[in-house]
Order: C-alpha cells, then structure tokens, then sequence
C-alpha cells in the first residue's frame, strides 16, 4: 500500500474487517483534500504519518494516520474537480525548473500562451480561464502558497516564476469553490511548499544545456526533536532560443517549522529575483526569414519578491480545531520597452505644422470641439521642450518604462468542528481573510530612433532625444495627455472577506456540502501627474458566493458529484485607471483617466463521475474520471487594442462570455510503471452581440470587429490531449515519456473569428533518469523531441515600414515555442538518501 507526500493527501484504513493470524489483508484508501485555503500548508490541513513496513510473515498492512483537520475532506466528499500534480509529477521536469511545465503536461483544460518567448514566464489558461505574468491580462484564476494567495496587488498577476520548483511539495487545481475568494472565476490552483516535516535530507542538484543554460539547486531539511528546517535554493542562466532573450533566475526558500502532538506553528522566509529580455511577439514576416528574429528591442522585465509568513494549527479539543496565517510581501518590477514611436508630422489641421505629434487616427474630437482644437492635442511635448520639430526619414521610436512597487500584508484565520449532527458525521469550518497592500505606479517614455537593427537608442547629444544634458530624462506626452502621458499613481487595495462551509452525510453514501463567502473589496487610487484627475477615486465591490453540492459513493471505488457555485472578481486597479478609450493605457506602462468598471460575476455549474479499478494488472491500480462543466460570465472583462500601437489599449466590460466542457481522463499506477492519458474540450465563447474594436486586424471595417453569440474566446484550444508514461526498464534506469496535442485557436484580437487560426500543434518531452548509487543519479531531458516549430501565442501588429529596412505586409505576429532542446544534469544526496515518500495510487481528479 501506498501512502500519499506531504500533507494535504492523506491514506486512512477504510474497510473493516476480523484479522485471523495467518491473514493477509489489504485495506483500501482514503484520499484527502483540502477544501480552504487556510490549512494548505503543512500541518494545518489533512495529515499523515507515513505507511508501516509490513513485519516478517503474513500480517496486516494498514495506515498510521492522524485525524482530518480544517477543510479538509475524503475526494469522494467533494462536490467539484480537484486536479493534482505531485512531487514526482515535478521531477519528471526538473531541469526545466518550472512547475507549469508539469502543469501543462498532466492537467486536463490547461493549456499555456507563450506571449514573452521565455518558457518560465507564460500565461497558464485552465478551462478558458487566465493566470499571467503580464499586467494587463485580466485573472480568472486565484493562486495561492501555503494559504497566502499571492496574485499581485496591482494587477492580480501571477509570478509563479518566482518560487523555486524543488521546493513545491504538490499543487492542487480546485474548481467549483467559492471559499477560495477573488479571481476564482475558473478555480484556483493551491501550491503547498515543503518543510522539514515532510523532507529530510541534503540534496544538489546541477545541470547544463542547449542555450547556453546553466542551472543549479541544493535542498536540506532536517527535524531535530520537536523542530524543523528547511532550506532551497536555486539559480538559472541562459541565453534563450531567440535573439536578445537571455534569462536569469535567483530563488531562496525557508521553512522553520514547530510540532507538538496537538499543534503545529512555521515561519517562512522567501526571496527572488529574475530578468527577461525580448519580451513580445514576433512579425511573421521576420520570423519566416529567421525563427529566432524579435521585433524591437531592449524589452526587458526585472521582478523582485520578498516575502515572510507565519502560519499555524491549533487542536481546541478532540473536535475543534483553529488555523491560520499572516504574511508580509514585498513585490517589485520594472519594465523596459523599445517601440516604434508612432509619431509624424502634425497634420494640415492643426496649428503645429512641422512638428512632433502622436498618431491620433483612433481618436474622435469631443461633441462641439473644432478640428483644429482636437488636433492640436496631439502635439509631443515634454517639460523641457514645448515643440519638437519634425525630421523627414527619422524612424522615431520610444523606450518605455514602467515601475510597480506593492507591499502586501494580511492574514487568515479559520475554526473547524467535527461534532455529528443529529447523529450524522458533519464537518464545519468557518473563517475569513484580509489583505491588505499599499503600491506605486509610475510609467513614461522617451523620444528615440529605431536602428536598422531594431534597437531603439536615445542620444545624449541631441536635445530631442532622451537624456538631455544637466536636465536628465525627458518625459513625453502629447499636449492633450491623449495616448500617451507620464503617469505616476498611489494607492490602496483592501480585500476582506467572511466563508463559511459545512458537509454532512445524509447517508452512508450521499453527503451534502453548501457554504457561502462574502467578497469585499476596495480600491483607491490618486494621480500625481495632474494629467488624469479621473484616476483618483475609490472603488467598492461586494457580492456573496454560494456553494451547494451533493456526492454519491455507489461503491468505494465509484463516485457521482453534482455542484453549483457562484465567484466574482473586481477589477484591478490597473483596470479601473484604464477604461476610457480615449486615453488608452501603454500596457502595462500608463495609467489614465477612467469611466468605472463593473465587477466579473460567474455562476459554475459541474457534474461527473471518477472512480478506481484496484489490482487491475500486475498489482497496480487504474483510477479515472469524466466530468462536465459550464460557467457563465456576466460583464467580463477585455484588454482592447488601439490604432497604431499593439503595446497600447484599454479595458471595457462585455455582457456575458461562457466556458463549457467535457474532461475525461485515466491513469494506471504500478510499482514499475505508471501510464496517464486525459483529454479536454473546451468551448470558450462570447455570448452578446455588439462592436469591439480591434485596429490591427486586418479584416476589421476600420478598426471595429463585430461579436456575435458563439464567437470563440481567442488562444483557447477545443480539444486538448496528453499522453504519458514513466517506466523502469532496468532495476536503476527510469524512462519518462509525454505528448500534449492540441487543436488550433484563434489570434488575440480576432474575437469575431474572421482569420486564419493559429495552427494545431504538438510537443513531445523526454526524460530519463539512470540511479549510479543511492546517493548519485544522472539524468537527462529533452523539450520538442521532433522540433516541432509552433506558437501557442499570436496577436496582430500594424503593417507598414519600420525604421526604413524592414516592412510588415503580413499583421499577424507570434512567438514561436522553444525547439528541440537538450540538457543533462546530475543529483547528489549526501549521507543516507532520504527514503522516497511513496506515490499514491488514486490520482486525484
């Protein structure tokens, strides 16, 4: 029998049965979640103690287990899909040193958007659903470490590049479930770290190749009595698969951990800092020439993360217990971007003629503003220079900056009881959370030339360009603070809310879960620059979200579950500073004057059966599942583009929007081999009619595109399938095989579905692992086994010349996903290795 890692899945005895010496008897198992955040990290959720060696002779195998504790409850007992990823699930990509890679490869609906050309920083899609590194992608998905969910203040964006991958116990996607707060529209993925606890030992681990990567990782955990430590670390190099696009990691983790027989307290430390260059899509037309080509340049993205959190449980009594957390998070980035400047000569219409102004095709004068006035508006100044004069040939460019700084703090507190109920098992928890953060925001851009190497540059010696001499950087903005402005914004958020679940068994088989939490939030935000007195201002959203499922337990290898379930999110303050078209956002880099937003609303319905076939061949177990889904948006929200400038745009409500779906999937478990397969169909449409405006597409009818019921939703694959194994073919020698295939997807900015498709497409990884001793393996891995050349992510550009070497016929830009790439690597564990904690053989769906 096996016992499951860590502590949020746990393994507990569950037939009884008369042993008789000289019996040998097999008891099933129990799989455990946790159903709140609070709980998540170790020891304050499910727990137990590892699976006892049988002794010598015939005997009893049976689990040591503790009680359950918080949310936690038997899958059978969850109403909604839970998807999980493990220890050895992360192993089998350990030299990509990123956990979305193994979420990509093993999770049904989840399919990923390469829009940054860098494999650690890309945007993860569940059932339609985004979690994004890049401001400006509106989050349908809550993430949480460790109980602390850590989608950014400013943009609820989501860094998962930022924690170290040896240092993930497990991660778990959870659907249906409203305790989990804002941005749970598609569900939300629960990261549980380790700890001394739950890993012993020392280990390093170093490796090198294709790109010039160059990676390392050293882990120790250690308990002394009632004590533990944990320590990791891990550093990544390389230069990247395309042009100017190198990548830095630096990642440190900490748990000090404290355990009594009724209580369990930690104090978690964390740091990161990673840089990116090429950060953006390609033109097709360069791309075609060479596959590693990039548009202008520098684009870079320098992020930092400190962190420190203390979590703790509590046993009130043999029924009760109390949990909860508090953390402090300091979150910074910066970002630099080289554009094409969109600037030319004023027009005829305006009094400026012979001067610098911004492109102002998409932009309407007011009702009753003359031509001339509304023109004027455009003109580029700065604080130095009321007129630039306008050269002929000069291929104008920007470099853009952006600077977020947040510091988040907050905490949650959650009591749960185990009492029947009129003589039924019940289990109740009631809880809540607050969040708190205070950031900054400031963004501008200076005046420079694209080279014919697509490098925009400033030159110090020129008065218009950049850097003026004594006077330092020179700010643009266009008279009117139309489309492009400096911006600099203080502000607030505060997200609080109450929840409550309870989950009581009618019956032996049927239990009924219902809950509800409360969402509060409150935004304010004030403008420095005097350019948009619109930003200033407070927000409030609020709504409560209710749950209510049953489960069904025919057999203890055959469940039915059935749940309905309402979330919301509010829009982020990124958001709320950039809705007015007429002063569109340099995304993620201005912030503007504002019409208000409405918050995202979704109801959730699920259905599905999952189930196991124990001892179905050579000892192993099949487990599977098959479940269907639907939820149904009210005022969604878009990001928008703006003529003449992919980089800028806004953001607008949209009536309703929908994602369905069917996902099936089965896994075979043995002590040699293990064999997985899933597949996912996703229909994400729109579902209103009206106008949204897209400039760039080429078959918009002068920037405007036209939705209708049934439009898909853009970079949502419907059919979606992965295929896996990992065998030992000699007693020390272990080979790891996955595919992931999926159908083709529309182009963001084509949500009227008038374009060619972005391509179907396929990968195939490879790994393989080979044990020297018990304390020395080597090991391999290969991404895009048949370079496969693809891209996951496109978008459309506006054609025309660009620093007078180079025009684009063709809008359609992508990035292009890595191609075959090898690297090699080896793993030292000093002393006596560490034991590996058993796999568990139900896969939890």
């Amino acid at each position: 029998m096996w016992a499951l890692r860590g502590s949020l899945i746990a393994s507990v005895a569950l037939l009884p049965a008369i042993v008789q010496a000289q019996q040998s008897v097999t008891l099933g198992e129990l799989s455990v979640v946790a159903t709140t955040p609070v709980g998540t990290s170790a020891g304050n959720g499910a727990s137990a103690a590892p699976v006892l060696d049988a002794p010598a002779g015939p005997a009893i195998q049976a689990p040591v287990t503790e009680r359950l504790r918080g949310g936690a409850q038997p899958l059978y007992k969850i109403p909604s899909t839970v998807e999980s990823v493990t220890r050895a699930d992360l192993e089998f990509d350990r030299a990509t040193f990123n956990p979305v890679d193994t979420l990509a490869r093993r999770v049904p609906g989840l399919n990923i958007s390469d829009a940054q050309g860098s494999a650690n920083r890309v945007d993860i899609t569940y059932r339609g659903f985004q979690a994004s590194p890049v401001t400006g992608v509106p989050q349908g998905l809550a993430v949480y470490q460790n109980g602390v969910r850590i989608n950014e203040a400013f943009g609820d964006v989501v860094n998962l590049d930022l924690i170290p991958q040896v240092a993930i116990n497990r991660i778990d996607v959870v659907t249906g479930n409203p305790v989990f707060g804002l941005n749970a529209l598609g569900g939300a993925i629960n990261i549980q770290m380790k700890n001394g606890f739950t890993w012993q030992g020392t280990e390093i681990t170093a490796l090198g190749g294709s790109d010039g990567r160059v990676a390392g990782s050293l882990q120790h955990g250690q308990v002394i009595g009632p004590w533990s430590f944990y320590f990791a670390g891990d550093g990544l190099n390389d230069r990247g698969w395309r042009y100017e696009s190198p990548s830095t990691l630096g990642r440190i983790y900490s748990d000090l951990g404290y355990r009594t027989p009724d209580a369990e307290f930690h104090v978690i430390g964390q740091f990161a800092r990673t840089f990116y260059g090429a950060t953006s899509a390609t033109p097709v037309d360069f791309t075609r020439i060479n596959e590693r080509a990039i548009f202008t340049f520098p684009q870079t993205v320098t992020t930092e993360l400190g962190t420190l959190q203390v979590t703790g449980r509590v046993d009130l009594s043999p029924t009760w217990d109390l949990a909860g957390n508090a953390y402090m998070r300091r979150f910074s980035q910066s970002y630099v971007d080289g554009n094409d400047g969109n600037f030319e000569n004023c027009s005829r219409q305006s009094s400026f003629r012979g001067s610098l102004c911004f492109e102002d095709d998409g932009f309407s004068p007011a009702p009753g503003q003359s031509p001339l006035a509304f023109r004027n508006q455009f003109l580029i100044v700065s604080p130095t220079t009321p007129r630039i004069p306008f050269t002929p040939g000069v291929p104008y460019g920007t470099i853009d900056t952006t600077k977020i700084e947040a510091t988040g703090y907050g905490g949650s507190l959650q009591a749960a009881n185990r009492d029947k109920v009129f003589g039924l098992s019940n289990s109740f928890v009631v809880g809540g959370s607050i969040d708190v953060a205070d950031y900054s925001f400031k963004s501008s851009s200076t005046l420079g030339v694209i080279n014919p190497n697509l490098r925009v540059t400033t030159d110090p010696n020129n008065p218009f360009y950049g850097n003026i001499p004594g006077l330092g950087t020179d700010f643009l903005r266009t008279a009117g603070a139309l489309g492009i402005a400096p911006s600099s914004v203080l502000g607030s958020n505060l997200y609080m809310g109450p929840y409550t679940t309870d989950t009581i068994d009618l019956t032996d088989a049927l239990s009924l879960t219902a809950g509800a939490r409360l969402n509060f939030a409150r935004i304010t935000s004030l403008d420095l620059t005097g350019f948009s007195p619109d930003v200033t201002g407070t927000h409030y959203y609020s709504k409560i979200n209710p749950l209510a499922g049953l489960t069904y337990r025919f057999t203890p290898n055959l469940s039915l579950y059935g749940s309905y379930s309402e979330s919301n999110r509010a829009p982020t303050p990124l958001e709320l500073a950039c809705a007015n078209p007429d002063r569109p956002c340099l995304l993620p880099n201005s912030v503007v004057a504002d019409p208000p937003l409405k918050q995202v609303t979704a109801q959730t319905y699920e259905v599905g059966f999952r189930g196991a076939l124990p001892d179905f061949y050579d000892g192993g177990l099949v487990n599977w599942k098959i479940g269907a889904f639907r939820t149904d948006l009210a005022n969604d929200i878009l990001q928008l583009a703006t003529p003449g400038n992919a980089a800028r745009g806004y953001f607008v409500n949209v009536p309703a929007t929908q994602r369905q779906g069917v996902e099936v999937g089965a896994e075979y478990v043995a002590d040699w081999l293990s064999v997985y397969a899933n597949y996912a169909l996703i229909d994400a449409t729109f579902q209103f009619t009206g106008t949204l405006t897209s400039p760039n597409n080429p078959l918009a009818d002068d920037g405007a595109i036209f939705i209708r019921p049934g439009n898909k939703v853009p970079l949502v694959p419907a059919h979606q399938f992965k295929i896996g194994f990992d065998v030992e073919l000699l007693p020390r020698w272990r080979v790891g095989m996955a595919l992931q295939a999926y159908s083709s997807s529309y182009f963001r900015g084509d949500e009227s579905n008038l374009n060619p498709k972005l391509p179907a497409y396929y990968v195939l990884s490879l790994n393989t692992s080979y044990r020297v001793n018990p304390n020395l393996e080597l090991f391999g891995y290969v991404t895009n086994l048949t370079n496969n050349r693809y891209a996951t992510f496109g978008t459309f550009a506006e054609r025309g010349p660009v620093a007078g070497n180079f025009v684009i016929n063709d809008p359609r830009t992508t990035t292009l996903a890595q191609p075959l790439s090898l690297y090699g690597g080896v793993r030292y564990t000093f002393g006596e290795a560490p034991a590996p904690m058993p796999e568990p053989l139900v896969r939890k769906f």
